[in-house]
């Protein structure tokens, strides 16, 4: 959980230094900051500051703990109910921009395919507990990448489209590969130390 939002400050960081390697200054030229800066604040550092908070009050007052402990449910409705509005904003796009999506789909499943397995290497390597592997594996698996869809959505027509429509995809297809991974790491890839799936 720790991980998370450093992941998520770390992409935000270097994402303007990939499109510089990528784009090389067209990427100032094209790119409006603004959207940027308002995914970073809204997704990111506020979240953080109150989630660090919540935790802070938990550790010195009862109100603060049993709130916490009430509350502990709300992140999957919530995350569903994210994701359900922002493919259903861009499902459109998906539609219309379909054949290119079809190229990048492979690549998607590739890279669901492998990454479970370098993972399986990586805990082995650093001697990690069951729990921390199968976390390694899923956190590996989600890239967070609909942190970046303000972004892609600051970019001039048509760009903007197919860029939101590719990371839409990818969410899309991560989904389907979690839910893949939860049948599958604790069966066959990762069992527990007692050859138990739990």
């Amino acid at each position: 959980m720790v991980a998370t939002p450093l992941l998520f400050v770390t992409q935000m960081l270097f994402l303007p230094i990939y499109l510089w390697l990528f784009m090389g200054v067209q990427a100032a030229e094209i790119v409006s900051i603004e959207p940027f800066l308002e995914a970073f604040l809204s997704i990111i550092v506020i979240p953080l500051m109150l989630a660090l908070f919540t935790q802070w009050w938990a550790k010195r007052q009862t109100l603060g703990k049993h709130l916490l402990e009430a509350s502990a449910w709300l992140p999957v409705p919530f995350m569903a109910l994210t994701l359900l509005v922002i493919v259903a904003s861009q499902i459109g796009k998906l539609y219309h921009l379909f054949d290119f999506i079809l190229q990048v789909i492979p690549i998607y499943i590739a890279y669901m395919a492998i990454t479970p397995l370098i993972a399986r290497v990586i805990s082995t390597i650093f001697r990690l507990d069951t729990g921390a592997g199968r976390a390694l594996i899923f956190s590996g698996g989600t890239r967070n990448s609909l942190v970046v869809l303000p972004f892609a959505l600051a970019l001039p027509e048509p760009l903007n489209g197919l860029v939101a429509a590719v990371i839409v995809t990818q969410t899309i297809v991560e989904l389907v590969g979690e839910l893949i991974y939860i049948r599958v790491v604790p069966k066959i890839l990762l069992r527990g130390r007692d050859g138990s799936t739990g």
